[in-house]
This record gives C-alpha cells, structure tokens and sequence, in this order.
C-alpha cells in the first residue's frame, strides 16, 4: 500500500487551486496527487446533504475509475444567520449562465462573483455574521475500502460587509478571521495554509496516513 501511494494519489477535483493548496499541505508524506481530469475521470455526483458524504462519494467514485487510491475534500462556508447556508451548495450558490466558450477558470471566476453577491444580499440587516470554512477530507484505499480516512476542519470567522484581498478564491474576500486580523484572501497563502479549514483537516489526514496507512 504505501508503496503505491508514494507514486500516486488521486485527487477528486478539477480544481487547480486546490490540487496547488492541498499538495503543499500533504507534502510531509510520500504521496504524488494527481487530478481525475488529467486521468480522464468525470466528476461524480454530489447528492448529500453533508460535507462528509459528499466527500466519501466523490472519493469512491475518482478510486472506482482510476484503480487507485483517491482523496476528496468537500468543503465550505457555513453561516449562522443563514441556518447553515450556503453549506455543501457553496460552489454553486448562485445561479450563473455562463458564456459560450468560456474555460472552467474563467466559470469559477465569474461563479464566486454570483456566490459573493448573493451572500451579500442574504446577509444584509443581519444581526449576526458569524461563519465558519468548513472541509471534510476522504481517502480511500480502493473504491470499496471499508475503513476510509475520514478528517474535519473548521475555520471560524465572521462575513464583512464588501470584499478585502486579491488573493485565495471563493468566499475567501468576505471571511475576515479575527485570530488574524485579516480576511482569507488577504493572507499569505503559507499563512493560510497553516490556519485554514483545510490545513486542520490536512493535519488530521497526515496523522491518519501515518498511523493506518503506515505512510512516511
């Protein structure tokens, strides 16, 4: 098993960002991550209702294809005044027509604009902002692994009133992190990536890798 691992993982997401984010976090082991879209692989669906099925289905799915191990991260941003919304419904908030021909980083960009404005909106006369990033992360041994590696971060902060920072993505410019003094996308990214949702549920994943999946 380790032995596998150390050349490739595979990592249910598209997302470029994130296979950047989350390939800096789980260096310490031996594992090389590789997204389902340069194996070819579809994105699964994403039916749940949690962060943490979510997550299990996406990784099953990416193993079930690829033959290989897989991880998954479904992750966030829950906001109190909203009951918990936009939740796993986060990347996709908004509704947004997108214009013919446009690339997948030029959708999530015009995406986030929608999600940001919507929650703008929803939030407005609120009498509390308090949110927290929240991400479940799944590994998987093979698509039927009956014991996967289940990891959970959450990251409290609260929604500003306009946008700060030019750096991150998603709702990263309205999160202002008090412990910080500064919103998500206002950090640098190795600050982030030591305080993030994703770094407290990387954390636990790299702990749960070594200690199950005997990794180095």
């Amino acid at each position: 098993m380790a032995e596998l691992l150390r050349h490739r993982l595979v990592l249910a997401s598209n997302n470029a960002k994130k296979l950047k984010e989350l390939g800096a976090l789980l260096a310490p082991v031996s594992v090389e991550l590789v997204t389902q879209g340069a194996l070819g692989i579809p994105e699964a669906e994403e039916p749940h209702h949690t962060f943490i099925e979510n997550a299990l289905a996406k990784a099953r799915h990416a193993a079930a294809i690829s033959g290989l191990p897989a991880i998954s991260d479904d992750s966030g941003l829950c906001v109190d005044a909203l009951g918990g919304a936009p939740g796993v419904q986060s990347a996709h908030y908004a509704a947004v027509e997108f214009p013919a021909g446009i690339d997948r980083e030029a959708q999530r960009a015009l995406q986030d604009e929608a999600n940001n404005r919507k929650l703008l909106a929803a939030l407005d006369g609120a009498a509390t902002r308090r949110a927290r990033f929240v991400c479940a992360l799944v590994a998987v041994r093979s698509a039927d692994d009956p014991e996967p590696l289940i990891a959970f971060g959450r990251w409290e902060g609260e929604i500003l009133a306009e946008r700060r920072g030019a750096g991150g993505f998603g709702y990263d410019p309205l999160m202002f992190v008090p412990a910080q003094g500064l919103t998500a996308a206002e950090m640098p990214a190795d600050v982030k990536n030591a305080r993030s949702h994703r770094a407290l549920a990387c954390a636990q994943m790299l702990t749960l890798m070594r200690e199950v999946w005997q990794l180095g």
